[in-house]
């Protein structure tokens, strides 16, 4: 994707301010990137804390390739954020089914740029007791079932153990170390070129919440819990950080 010299400046200016802190907070290991296609590409990673997109955007720059998330709307009202969204070509996400369409037809083009968009398939954190990844939305996959483009599942772990899940501070010592996996193309050939039913998009969400699942337990070096988390199954909102009645789940079992 060929950039403009507003846009480079734009990112260079704020990975030079963000990445020498997030250097200094975190250790990191990144995996596997060489499986990031040259080409346009939809990443979709787990989504455990508030700083996962710092940590997904550091991984992605370091690997040379300019992330770009679909983001809420309001983000871009806020001064100064709202800028360096706008200058570096972030996706807004409006609430309502015609602004999230044309959510769509942006970042669409963004893909046929050949460039990165990154899309957490949860639209929320993670409701898991446990941090695993929940059902998806089906965003992502019609985004790729429209496009052609790859779907790529991301899985990273330890940024949570720096800034747990709606914390309201981050956990400086022992310093943290943070792992992020690139894995393989979730498998949609069969699904694409016909109508983009309720049945086929669920099908293709299913598939690239299972693959990010399989990565996350790969890092975790535990297995993934055979069915996801479904939070209307257990009387949860997916808005909001009091989601569920007597509090928040606790912390995961292991680190």
């Amino acid at each position: 994707m060929k950039e403009s010299r507003g846009t480079k400046t734009v990112f260079a200016i704020t990975a030079g301010i963000v990445r020498p802190i997030m250097n200094l907070l975190i250790g990191r290991t990144w995996q596997d990137f060489n499986k990031l296609p040259e080409g346009g590409a939809i990443v979709c990673p787990n989504h455990v804390t508030e700083i996962d997109p710092l940590v997904v955007g550091h991984a992605i720059y370091s690997n040379k390739r300019y992330p770009r998330y679909l983001a809420k709307e309001s983000l871009f009202k806020v001064p100064v954020l709202g800028f360096v969204l706008k200058k570096t070509g972030q996706v807004p996400v409006a609430r309502t089914s015609a602004g999230a369409s044309q959510s769509l037809l942006t970042a669409r083009k963004v893909l046929d740029a050949n460039g990165v968009i990154i899309i957490y398939p949860e639209g929320t954190l993670t409701r898991d007791p446990e941090l695993w990844p929940m059902r998806g939305h089906t965003g992502a996959a019609r985004l790729a079932l429209q496009t052609g483009a790859p779907v790529i599942p991301m899985a990273h772990w330890g940024a949570q153990e720096l800034f747990p899940r709606y914390a309201k501070g981050i956990r400086l010592f022992p310093r943290k170390h943070v792992k992020v996996l690139i894995g393989d193309p979730v498998d949609l050939d069969d699904l694409r070129g016909g109508p983009l039913t309720r049945t086929i998009l669920n099908e293709a969400t299913e598939r690239i919440m299972r693959a990010i699942a399989n990565d996350v337990s790969k890092l975790r070096g535990v297995p993934a819990p055979e069915i996801l988390w479904d939070p209307s199954a257990h009387g949860q909102s997916t808005k909001g950080r009091n989601f569920e009645s007597g509090g928040q789940p606790p912390e995961p079992k292991d680190k």
